[in-house]
C-alpha cells in the first residue's frame, strides 16, 4: 500500500472518528439539556413541596393557638357560667342518667343546712331521704314514706310536673325538673315565698272583698225594699187620684206625683241592673215568647208619651217572619223599652219606627234578628256617637240638656245583647235624627210560622189614606206581599179623587189634615156604600166609641200589629161589607168575640159565688193601694197582715188566688208559699200565688219561682197588671168579675 493510500486511510478513519466524536458529544449535550431540565422540574417540585410543609406548619400552629384560646374561651364561660348560677338565688343542681348529683350551686346545698352528705355523687332518693330524716321539709298530711314515695315516681316520669313543697322555715319552694335525651336531670328550685304569701293576701282580700260586695247588693237590694214599699203608695194613690173627678190643676199635681215616682223607680232599677251586670250576677231565663207581642206591648206602654208630644210610634215587623222564639223576654222587653223610649224621649216631632226583620238559618233552627229603632229627634254629633254607650254618659249638648236620666240605660242595654251574644250599633244625624239598631241570634219556637190569611175574592185593590210616608209605605209593602194592589194618597180630598170602582177597600188613618179619617169615611159611605173603610187609630178610646164603630168595617189600633191586620182582612166578607154600608148592621152584634162579658147569657148573679181572693201584705197604705186597685172587681177580697195569717186564712177563706208580700213579719212570703204547697199535698189543688215584692233583686225568676210562687209583680203596683193576673185566672163557676155599672172603668184598667 502506498504511502498516498495510507495517508488517505487515515485522513478517512480520522474524519470518521472526528464525526463519531462529534455525534457523541452531540449525545451527551442533549443528555446534559435533559438532566438539567429533570433537574429543574425536581428543584421546582421540592420547592413547593417545601412550600407545602411550610404552610401546613404555619396551619397546625395557627390551629394550636386557636385550640388553645377556644380553651381559654371555653374555661372562661365555664367559669363564668357556674358564677351566675352560683349568683342564683333559686337552687339549681344537675343530675346524671343514674340520678347522682353532678354539681349544684351554693342556694341549693343551702337548704340541706350544711349537710355535708349533699355533695357531688349523693343519689336524688338519698336527697329525699335526708330532707325528711333531718326535718327539713313539712310533709303536711302526708307521711315521710308516703312523700317520698310520691317524690320519686315523679322524679322517675319523663316529663316530671313542677311542683311545690314547703320547709320547715315555712319557705316556698317550686320544683322544676327538665330531663335530657341522654337521661340528665336539670333542676330548679325556685324560692316562690313571697309569691304565694301574696296569693295569701290576695285570696284574703278577695274573700274581704267578695264580702264587701255581699254586703253591697244586700244594701241595694234592701234599699230597693226600703224605697219601693212607700213608692207603691205615692204611685199607686197618684194613679187611683187620677181615676177620680180632679180640676185640671190637680189632675196635673196627680199626674206630676205619678210621674216623678215612676221616674225614680227607673233610676233604681238602672242602677240595680248595673250593678248586677257589673258583678256577672245577671242571669238569662230562656223560654218561649211571642216577639211581635213583646214589640207591641213596649209600644203601648210608650204610647202615651208618644201621643202627648204628637209623635207617631210605628212597629213594621217582617209581614212573614216568625213571631214565637226563645229567649230572655223579660231582657228583650227591656232592652226594647230603653232603645224605643230613648227615641220618644229625644223626639219632639215626627215618628219613632221599630223595624225587625230576620235572616233563617235552617240548619239549627234560629234566625239571626235584626231590630232598629229609627227616629227624627235631635240626633247625635259625630265625635260623641262612640260615647254613647258608655256609663253614666248622656251626649252634652244645649240641645239635649232637658233631657234627665242616669246615663246607664244604653250602657245597660249593650251588656245585655253581649250577654245573649248580639251586637248594638248606632248611626245619627245631627239634627236629623237616629237609628239604633241590634241584632241577636234567637232559636224559632214550635207554631212560630205566620199563615198569609184567606181574603174575600172581590178584594183586589185597596186605597190606603195617610199623611205620614213611612205609615204608608210600611202599609202599602205589607198589603202588596200580600197580592193586593195599592194605592196611597196622603190626605182625604186626595182620597175622594182617587176613589172609583176599582177600589175594594179603604184604609184611613184618625189624624188626617183637613179632613180627618172620621169626615172621609162618612163622605165615602155616601157616595161609595158597598166600599168598606177601616179606621187606623192610636187613641184606644176609638176602639170603643159606638159612633165610630158603626161607620167602619173595622177600627184598628195603631201601630197595628199582623194579626189584626190579618184578621181584619179575612172579615171583610160580604155580610161584613154589607154591614160597613148600613145594609146588615143588626149583625153587629152577633159575635160572642166581641160582646162585652156582662151581657152573655149566663146563670143569675146571686147563683154564683164571687172570685175569692187573699192578698198577704203588711202595710197598710198597700193595702189601701191593692183595694183601690181592685174596688171596681166584683170579687170577695181577704187581706193577711204576715204569712202566719195567709196560711191561715188559705185554710179557712180557700182562696180562687193569693196575691204574696214576700217581706213580711214573723213569716216572709216565701215562707208562707212553702207552708201552703205542703197544704195542697193533702188536697191536690194548686192554687195560683202571685208575688208581690219590692225586692227587686230578689225579683228574678229563679228565686220567685224556686220558693213555690207561680208569678210575680214588682212594685209599685200597677193597676192593670192586678187585674190582668185576676183575670187570667177566673176560675169556672164564679160570677163574671165586672158588673154592668163597672164595665167602662173596668175597661180602662184592663185596656
Amino acid at each position: 500500500m502506498s504511502l498516498a493510500e495510507k495517508l488517505a486511510q487515515e485522513r478517512r478513519a480520522r474524519l470518521a472518528a472526528e464525526r463519531l466524536l462529534e455525534l457523541k458529544q452531540a449525545e451527551l449535550t442533549d443528555a446534559n439539556r435533559k438532566l438539567g431540565r429533570h433537574a429543574l422540574a425536581l428543584t421546582k417540585r421540592i420547592g413547593a413541596t417545601q412550600a407545602e410543609i411550610a404552610t401546613f406548619r404555619d396551619e397546625n400552629e395557627k390551629v394550636k393557638s386557636d385550640l388553645n384560646t377556644a380553651n381559654e374561651k371555653v374555661e372562661l364561660a365555664e367559669r363564668r357560667l357556674w358564677h351566675s348560677i352560683q349568683a342564683f338565688q333559686d337552687g339549681f343542681a344537675f343530675f346524671d342518667n343514674n340520678s347522682k348529683l353532678i354539681g349544684a350551686n351554693t342556694a341549693y346545698l343551702n337548704i340541706f343546712e350544711g349537710v355535708e352528705e349533699v355533695s357531688p355523687g349523693v343519689s336524688y332518693v338519698r336527697i329525699l331521704q335526708i330532707l325528711t330524716d333531718e326535718g327539713l321539709i313539712d310533709t303536711e298530711e302526708l307521711t315521710a314514706d308516703a312523700w317520698r314515695a310520691t317524690m320519686t315516681e315523679r322524679w322517675m316520669s319523663s316529663a316530671p310536673e313542677p311542683t311545690v313543697i314547703r320547709l320547715w322555715n315555712d319557705r316556698y319552694l317550686k320544683l322544676i325538673d327538665q330531663r335530657g335525651h341522654d337521661g340528665d336531670i336539670v333542676s330548679l328550685a325556685l324560692d316562690i315565698t313571697a309569691t304565694v304569701h301574696y296569693e295569701e293576701e290576695l285570696r284574703a282580700a278577695r274573700e274581704r272583698a267578695e264580702a264587701a260586695n255581699r254586703a253591697k247588693s244586700a244594701f241595694l237590694a234592701n234599699m230597693s225594699h226600703e224605697i219601693r214599699t212607700p213608692m207603691n203608695g205615692v204611685v199607686g194613690m197618684a194613679e187611683l187620684l187620677n181615676d177620680t173627678n180632679l180640676t185640671e190643676e190637680q189632675r196635673l199635681y196627680a199626674h206630676t206625683i205619678k210621674n216623678s215616682g215612676e221616674a225614680l223607680l227607673v233610676i233604681i232599677n238602672d242602677v240595680l241592673d248595673y250593678s248586677k251586670i257589673e258583678a256577672e250576677k245577671l242571669v238569662l231565663h230562656p223560654e218561649p215568647f211571642d216577639l211581635e207581642a213583646c214589640m207591641h206591648e213596649v209600644v203601648m206602654l210608650l204610647q202615651a208619651n208618644a201621643r202627648d208630644k204628637g209623635l207617631s210610634l210605628l212597629v213594621d215587623y217582617d209581614l212573614f217572619m216568625p213571631t214565637n222564639f226563645i229567649g230572655d223576654p223579660g231582657r228583650i222587653r227591656q232592652i226594647l223599652t230603653n232603645l224605643i223610649g230613648n227615641a220618644v224621649k229625644f223626639t219632639n216631632k215626627g215618628h219613632v219606627t221599630a223595624r225587625v226583620t230576620g235572616v233563617p238559618q235552617p240548619e239549627d233552627n234560629t234566625v239571626m234578628l235584626h231590630i232598629s229603632i229609627e227616629d227624627t229627634g235631635i240626633g247625635i254629633p259625630e265625635e260623641k256617637i262612640q260615647h254613647v254607650f258608655g256609663e253614666f254618659n248622656q251626649v252634652e249638648d244645649e240641645t239635649n240638656r232637658q233631657f234627665e236620666g242616669t246615663g246607664l240605660g244604653l250602657a245597660i242595654t249593650e251588656r245585655l245583647i253581649k250577654l245573649m251574644d248580639g251586637e248594638i250599633w248606632v248611626e245619627s244625624e245631627f239634627g236629623v235624627g237616629s237609628c239604633f239598631g241590634f241584632q241577636l241570634p234567637l232559636a224559632v219556637a214550635d207554631g212560630s210560622q205566620i199563615k198569609a190569611p184567606e181574603m174575600p175574592e172581590d178584594l183586589q185593590t185597596v186605597l190606603i189614606v195617610d199623611d205620614m210616608e213611612i205609615n204608608r209605605e210600611i202599609l202599602n209593602r205589607q198589603l202588596q206581599r200580600l197580592g193586593l194592589q195599592v194605592f196611597p194618597v196622603s190626605t182625604g180630598a186626595e182620597a175622594l179623587e182617587k176613589m172609583s170602582d176599582d177600589i175594594d177597600l179603604v184604609i184611613t188613618d184618625r189624624n188626617l189634615p183637613g179632613m180627618d179619617g172620621l169626615k172621609l169615611a162618612r163622605s165615602l159611605r155616601h157616595s161609595w156604600p158597598d166600599v168598606p173603610v177601616i179606621l187606623l187609630s192610636s187613641d184606644p178610646a176609638d176602639l170603643r166609641d159606638a159612633s165610630i164603630l158603626e161607620i167602619f168595617a173595622d177600627v184598628l189600633q195603631k201601630p197595628l200589629p199582623r194579626g189584626a191586620l190579618f184578621n181584619a182582612l179575612s172579615g171583610l166578607s160580604a155580610l161584613e161589607r154589607r154591614r160597613a154600608a148600613g145594609a146588615a148592621s143588626s149583625d153587629q152584634g152577633s159575635d160572642p168575640a166581641t160582646t162585652p162579658a156582662a151581657t152573655l147569657s149566663s146563670p143569675a148573679r146571686s147563683e154564683l159565688p164571687r172570685m175569692r181572693i187573699l192578698a198577704a201584705e203588711d202595710n197598710r197604705t198597700n193595702q189601701l193601694v191593692f183595694r183601690k186597685m181592685v174596688k171596681d172587681l166584683d170579687i170577695e177580697l181577704k187581706f193577711a197582715n204576715n204569712g202566719l195569717e195567709a196560711v191561715d186564712l188559705y185554710q179557712s177563706f180557700k182562696p180562687d188566688l193569693i196575691f204574696m208580700d214576700i217581706s213580711m213579719p214573723k213569716m216572709d212570703g216565701k215562707e208562707a208559699t212553702q207552708a201552703i204547697r205542703e197544704l195542697e199535698k193533702a188536697t191536690h189543688h194548686h192554687v195560683q200565688i202571685v208575688a208581690l215584692t219590692a225586692h227587686a233583686m230578689d225579683g228574678d225568676s229563679e228565686g220567685i219561682l224556686a220558693a213555690g210562687l207561680d208569678d210575680y209583680l214588682t212594685k209599685p203596683l200597677r193597676k192593670v197588671l192586678i187585674h190582668e193576673r185576676i183575670m187570667k185566672n177566673l176560675p169556672a163557676g164564679v160570677a163574671p168579675l165586672v158588673t154592668t155599672e163597672a164595665d167602662d172603668s173596668a175597661m180602662r184598667a184592663t185596656g
